[in-house]
């Protein structure tokens, strides 16, 4: 017997749109979605209903409800509506595998039209290619798609896994303020005018730093926060203004602690949410033998291409170029592209071009025949000299070799680009291949030449290793930090360090980055004064959780795993933000506009 539905409220969701199967043949349900398709099949209408768990077929057959397929006549694309029917099987041979659903209809008793929808912009299917000004303009739309909805789920088991194995190891979530007091380091500030405080500011945290290691000092032991970071710096793919943390703090640690306690994280959030296996334990690598093997300090070690030093072919070579730049302190390097000595010309001279596009004067190339090598530069490598290159680059016939001479740091940066431009065109990764890896002792201070003084390579509360401490005074530059980064298939994901946790240890480094006392008081003080008052060893690490996700959801881009991005020029396109405020805003808050 039919169930009657006068009145609205009779209208409730007995089932959604993702489960319904044989089990439920000859049941009467209450189905409410999408309109995603609608097909009228000479008198008899199809309409999947979509919503967030799949798509049910519902079938308005005139002869079984002649009411129900006069509405099903006005349906259209995104129409909200609720179908009342009953669960019957699909005919022979109209079975759809690929559908949870895929073995039954609902056969629509009446349809009540909840919504209409004007004319969508774009497509809501996934193999239509919509440009992503228009998604974001239109991301509500957007996140209908099937796609959209499976990232942020996958975004929200992250979450869950990540809770879920903290907690059982004893760490206590806590919140951090995000109105704190601006100490630039790194990236600019996001400022936040005080109506109260005419002419202060707070500032928008880039992270939780400070506070949790005063958490450290607090005595709570084990911290974390998936926290709002927020930096105004320029925007690539993977960035974002505002963007998300797991955030980790320990004391009592060294780095084996925290690098121990991270890998588990993250074999357990990848087998949770993609039932990926990785290794135990992660293989390490040292910041220097990264630059010297891949030029990178996040090396892609999914296949090879690695970097060879040329130095000892270039010096009793007769090429003055490359001597020129060794007297000067340059480096000469190269990669062997294993094979590609057939190269066409056209592609060779792109390679050159692309080394060029990253700031290299020029690239180096010779061709490994059965003849031997050739290159219009061959002729300044007498056969000693040759033996040399080949013997470096452990070069064969069928070889191409790419040479890079200048500074260290351009020779890392464009030979660094080169491999990953390599692997790209020659398909050299294998698919579902992971390689997670640690770097460690960084630097602890690089050379702003511009400001003409060090900086933090990580930040200016990483304690440099022991071992270094002699350095401190006579060779800064050399000192390394007790700091290490996780990388995966190419991509940091997260970073970390043990802290300093005296205070004149702290203040020294300090100096170094040429902030005095008075600044260091200004910024920093309640941060030294804890330092003062029994400050435990600690250390911690911090996960580029939108990064991780979309590793794990294999997107490129951040923003397809975030629900309301920014664009790469840090505006919403949806709501039109940021955008102007009322003259009155601003005079309470004491700011007049140029």
């Amino acid at each position: 017997m039919t169930q009657q539905l006068d009145r609205l409220d009779d209208w409730q969701r007995s089932h959604d749109c993702g489960t319904l199967t044989e089990d439920q043949l000859e049941d009467q349900v209450i189905l409410m979605g999408w309109v995603a398709t609608r097909r009228d099949h000479g008198g008899v209408i199809f309409v999947d209903l979509r919503d967030r768990y799949g798509i049910t077929q519902v079938v308005f057959n005139p002869q079984h409800s002649e009411a129900a397929h006069e509405k099903a006549d006005s349906l259209r694309s995104e129409y909200v509506i609720a179908v009342h029917g009953t669960v019957e099987q699909r005919p022979e041979g109209m079975r759809n595998s690929r559908l949870v659903t895929g073995a039954i209809e609902v056969n629509c008793d009446d349809v009540r039209i909840l919504n209409t929808s004007e004319a969508i912009p774009f497509q809501l299917d996934d193999q239509v290619e919509v440009g992503e000004e228009t998604r974001l303009r239109y991301r509500y739309l957007d996140l209908r798609r099937v796609s959209m909805q499976k990232n942020l789920a996958t975004r929200h088991h992250a979450y869950q896994a990540t809770r879920g194995f903290l907690d059982s190891r004893q760490f206590l979530e806590v919140e951090t303020p995000f109105l704190i007091r601006s100490t630039p380091e790194g990236a600019r500030d996001y400022l936040v005018p005080s109506r109260v405080h005419e002419g202060r500011f707070f500032a928008l945290p880039q992270s939780p730093q400070t506070y949790k290691q005063l958490l450290m000092m607090a005595g709570l032991d084990r911290y974390f926060q998936i926290v709002k970071c927020f930096r105004d710096e320029d925007l690539r793919a993977d960035r974002q203004p505002e963007f998300t943390q797991i955030d980790i703090e320990m004391s009592f640690v060294a780095e084996d602690d925290v690098m121990a306690l991270a890998e588990s994280l993250t074999r357990h959030i990848c087998s949770e949410v993609s039932d990926l296996a990785l290794p135990d334990p992660f293989p390490r690598m040292t910041y220097a033998e990264a630059m010297q093997r891949f030029g990178s300090d996040k090396p892609d070690t999914r296949f090879g291409l690695e970097l060879h030093d040329a130095e000892e072919a270039a010096l009793v070579s007769d090429y003055k170029i490359f001597k020129s730049v060794l007297d000067n302190g340059g480096q000469i390097k190269g990669i062997n592209a294993k094979g590609c000595s057939g190269l066409p010309r056209s592609r060779v001279d792109a390679l050159v071009a692309f080394a060029q596009e990253h700031g290299a004067k020029g690239l180096s190339w010779i061709k490994h025949t059965e003849k031997g090598l050739e290159s219009s530069i061959v002729k300044f490598f007498p056969p000693a000299s040759q033996q040399l290159l080949i013997k470096c680059l452990a070069s064969e016939p069928g070889d191409l070799l790419l040479l890079s001479a200048d500074t260290p740091d351009m020779v890392a940066k464009v030979l660094g680009a080169l491999r990953l431009e390599l692997a790209r065109q020659l398909d050299l990764i294998k698919p579902n291949t992971w390689n997670p890896l640690w770097v460690t002792q960084f630097p602890l201070l690089e050379r702003d030449e511009d400001a003409g003084r060090f900086v933090a390579k990580h930040h200016p509360f990483t304690s440099p290793m022991d071992d270094d401490l002699p350095l401190m005074d006579s060779d800064p530059g050399q000192v390394r930090a007790r700091a290490y980064d996780l990388v995966l298939n190419g991509n940091e994901v997260a970073g970390g360090s043990i802290r300093i946790f005296q205070q004149q240890m702290q203040e020294k480094v300090f100096r170094l980055l040429a902030i005095d006392e008075e600044e260091a008081q200004a910024k920093f003080g309640f941060l030294l004064d804890a330092l003062t008052f029994g400050a435990p060893p600690h250390g911690g690490i911090a996960f580029g959780f939108d990064r991780l996700v979309a590793l794990l959801a294999g997107q490129a881009n951040i923003r397809e795993v975030i629900a309301f991005p920014k664009t790469n020029k840090a505006v919403g396109l949806m709501e039109d933000a940021p955008g102007g405020v009322d003259e009155t805003q601003l005079r309470e808050l004491g700011i007049r506009l140029r």
